[in-house]
């Protein structure tokens, strides 16, 4: 249904936006920093969950937005392609915060930290404009179900988040110490993932419409 390059590419930009700074690495590294990694594995589960939220109302959405305004397809496109380079600016900017650099947060319960990473995640504009803005532009509905097709990105964007961030949760404080003590590889990280997002954000404008 789906291309292999087309699920290839959407896999390379799905891993791009999970190694960006957002809200939810910054609070999956905090809390495994300051609470150990079974706290940032609770939270990430919650995490995951709101990010099934997400799926789930953007395959609904997207498939009732293109069967009533195809021209959509254009505004959903230009607004991914500009909160990328808002990412993109984010992560470049003077005085910009990597995600490897953690807070100190007091323990809580796993109760709380599950609740705390399904809202943070819930609220978080970067998930929101992944499934509203960027998954959109691989989904074609001459392929089939625009349905079936948004969930199937939608659980390879999952699949790829749930095991980046697990990664990130379990080896957090050992990161953020080799980065504390190495702080020229914090600044070449941003710059880094300022430049791709700057690419993806220009290759995303630039793409033509796939609707007829």
């Amino acid at each position: 249904m789906i291309p292999l390059e087309q699920l290839l590419l959407f896999a390379a930009t799905a891993l791009v936006m999970v190694l960006t700074p957002g809200p939810n690495m910054i609070y999956l590294v905090s809390r495994s920093v300051s609470q150990g990694p079974r706290a940032g594995v609770v939270s990430l589960l919650g995490v995951v969950c709101a990010f099934l939220v997400h799926m789930t109302a953007a395959a609904a959405g997207l498939t009732a937005l293109f069967l009533a305004v195809p021209l959509a397809y254009d505004a959903l496109k230009l607004a991914g392609a500009a909160y990328l380079l808002y990412l993109a600016w984010q992560a470049v900017k003077p005085g910009a915060r990597s995600p490897l650099q953690p807070a100190l947060l007091p323990p809580d319960s796993r109760a709380k930290l599950f609740r705390m990473g399904f809202l943070t995640c819930l609220l978080n504009p970067k998930a929101a404009v992944l499934y509203l803005s960027i998954l959109p532009q691989f989904v074609d509905p001459h392929r089939g179900s625009v349905f079936v097709q948004s969930i199937i990105l939608g659980s390879l964007q999952i699949a790829i988040s749930f095991t980046f961030n697990l990664l990130i949760a379990l080896s957090a404080a050992g990161l953020a110490s080799w980065f504390a003590r190495k702080p020229a590889w914090l600044a070449a990280q941003r710059y880094f993932m300022g430049t791709v997002l700057g690419g993806l954000a220009l290759r995303l404008a630039l793409e033509p419409r796939r609707l007829a």
